[in-house]
């Protein structure tokens, strides 16, 4: 069965359309409106075997927050309805990406339980337009909405380019990692509680 999902989220400061298909080579094709942020998804899809169907017009004369943060909520809740069935999923992903200076290890936990958490250099710069600390931002708001876990380590870089894009990288490898289905497991869901999310709501 296909895992997929489609977000439609629109309000004063944004109007998003985001279709998210897991376990797919297909090209994404990406427009958030902030280019960096586009090259930056586009390693993360590419890495995490997902396509991305994605178009945000944002209020970016106000700057380019609100259309970052809300592609992550967006996104987030794209992941966790795609993974509606757990059965079968591996639930946890690692991985450390190298990105030729910088080196950045990401964990995942599918645990229905949103946490978020960065480790390394403080990211305050900018990046052409791109303001560093969206990053951080969208991180958040990705971990929250898939009610995800997320740990973020990044243990050394020079280029700032490198830095954040071994961490987008990383973040791809580590949900793929977390959201394919172990053989092994068949039908089960890899939890003791027997669930991971609630669907209730």
């Amino acid at each position: 069965m296909e895992r997929k999902s489609e977000i439609k989220r629109k309000t004063f400061e944004t109007d998003i359309l985001l279709k998210l298909i897991l376990e797919s080579n297909e090209k994404s094709k990406i427009d958030s409106g902030v280019k960096f942020f586009d090259h930056m998804l586009n390693s993360m899809s590419r890495h995490g075997f997902f396509y991305l169907d994605l178009n945000c017009k944002g209020d970016l004369g106000v700057d380019d927050h609100h259309s970052v943060e809300d592609i992550g909520i967006c996104l987030g809740r794209a992941v966790k309805d795609a993974l509606r069935d757990v059965r079968g999923i591996r639930r946890f992903g690692e991985s450390t990406i190298p990105m030729d200076d910088a080196l950045s290890l990401v964990v995942v936990d599918i645990s229905g339980r949103p946490y978020f958490r960065y480790n390394g250099p403080e990211l305050t710069g900018k990046i052409g337009n791109y303001s560093e600390e969206l990053t951080i931002e969208f991180m958040r708001s990705f971990a929250t909405n898939a009610e995800i876990n997320l740990h973020i380590n990044v243990f050394y870089g020079d280029n700032r380019h490198h830095i954040h894009e071994s961490i987008f990288k990383a973040l791809g490898v580590s949900l793929y990692r977390a959201y394919s289905i172990n053989p092994m497991l068949k039908n089960e869901v890899m939890s003791t509680k027997g669930s991971l999310y609630d669907y209730s709501d």
